[in-house]
């Protein structure tokens, strides 16, 4: 039987450049099961996965997140990745010269597990996602279509195994077919290695091929509701605005950056096209 994990997110308070985003986000994520959290542009979705994982920039302000009772925000990004927390990239970021497969021997040997059976599992994953094999060879990310990058992500959650994916709109850019492989492998994972999955999406397009336990709306930095696959089925019914009222779901693009679009740091090593090694934050 797998290990139990539990992520636990309590009173976390985080924000940028100055501006307070996350104003007291409670959750807590168990291997297995499934939580998707929802809201409106400007929420603080995407800024709750960059704090998850650490990247530079923001500031945590109060609260806690533990991963089995180990402290995750005083440790380095590369560390929660050892620990077993896995984000999916909304932006996924081309990596010129380094091969996937180099890329996730690197990773397996880091965590000190053996890496002669990692071409044999990316070949395996990559048929499960259909995958073309040729995309293999090729440099992270390089040349790959929106829909080809969303699956590698994948593809390299399901050959290092994590406790806990953080999927950051896994859905932006697919296409129908392309996104029920991509979900239905996430899926799987909850039942085969015991995966806890915290899904970040704007629709529920998503939770129709990746089933939650668990949904959560996010507005103005908090939780405003949550509650069973049914709050996703009235999301779709109401729409923010209807479910939330027009105080709550009105449009904060500007605000996760303090006034500059969001595009330009929604990618948590650089955004669309980025340099990933780039200060996101110099000059402004």
């Amino acid at each position: 039987m797998a290990d139990v994990h539990v992520l636990e997110v309590r009173g976390l308070r985080a924000g940028v450049a100055g501006k307070e985003i996350l104003r007291g986000i409670d959750l807590t994520v168990r291997s297995g099961e499934v939580h998707a959290v929802m809201g409106p542009n400007g929420s603080g979705k995407s800024t709750l996965a960059h704090v998850l994982m650490g990247r530079p920039g923001y500031e945590v302000l109060a609260g806690s997140v533990t991963l089995d009772g180990v402290d995750v925000l005083g440790l380095t990004p590369w560390q929660r990745a050892q620990a077993g927390l896995f984000l999916a990239l909304q932006y996924p970021t081309e990596v010129p010269g380094v091969s996937l497969r180099a890329l996730l021997e690197a990773a397996v040997a880091a965590g000190g597990g053996a890496t002669d059976g990692v071409a044999a599992a990316i070949e395996a994953e990559a048929q499960r996602l259909a995958l073309d094999p040729r995309l293999l060879t090729r440099p992270v990310n390089v040349d790959l279509s929106g829909g080809e990058k969303k699956k590698n992500e994948t593809l390299q959650l399901g050959v290092l195994r994590p406790a806990i994916a953080v999927l950051d709109e896994l859905d932006s850019g697919l296409d129908v077919d392309a996104l029920r492989s991509a979900a239905r492998r996430v899926e799987a994972a909850t039942e085969e290695i015991g995966l806890g999955v915290l899904a970040i999406t704007h629709y529920s397009r998503l939770l129709h091929e990746l089933r939650a336990d668990r949904v959560h709306v996010l507005a103005k930095g908090t939780i405003v509701r949550s509650g069973g696959p049914d709050l996703a089925t009235e999301l779709d019914e109401k729409g923010y605005v209807g479910l939330l009222g027009p105080d709550l779901a009105g449009e904060e693009a500007a605000a996760e950056t303090g006034g500059h679009a969001r595009p330009e740091i929604d990618d948590p090593f650089g955004g669309p096209g980025g340099d990933p090694f780039a200060d996101p934050f110099a000059g402004r």
